[in-house]
């Protein structure tokens, strides 16, 4: 599923013109993104949480030059999604699998 796609059903669903929606949906995106670039989390209830997680320095290797670098320590963004979420698609997951 695309951004055009979940805009376009929640355009056909709330009666809201498309426009309006993408422009909704943008907005968010902004503010997660926003949220996590300063380095604070955001948690939607019965959803999932889009967190921020340190990953710590390791070492790599070039296999083709047969070197080693240090990769340092950073940040990434995360979403670890809602335990009701993550049921459900285990159930459905489950469903399909049983076919």
């Amino acid at each position: 599923m695309t951004k055009a796609d979940i805009v376009s059903i929640i355009s056909d669903k709330s009666d809201i013109d498309k426009t309006d929606v993408l422009t909704i949906i943008e907005s968010f995106m902004t503010e997660v993104k926003g949220s996590l670039e300063g380095g604070e989390n955001v948690y939607l209830r019965g959803f999932g949480s889009f967190i921020v997680k340190k990953r710590a320095e390791k070492t790599g290797r070039n296999i083709s030059k047969n070197t080693k670098i240090i990769i340092p320590a950073h940040n990434i963004p995360a979403f670890k999604p809602s335990k009701t979420f993550s049921e459900g698609v285990k159930k459905r997951v489950l469903l399909e699998e049983a076919k």
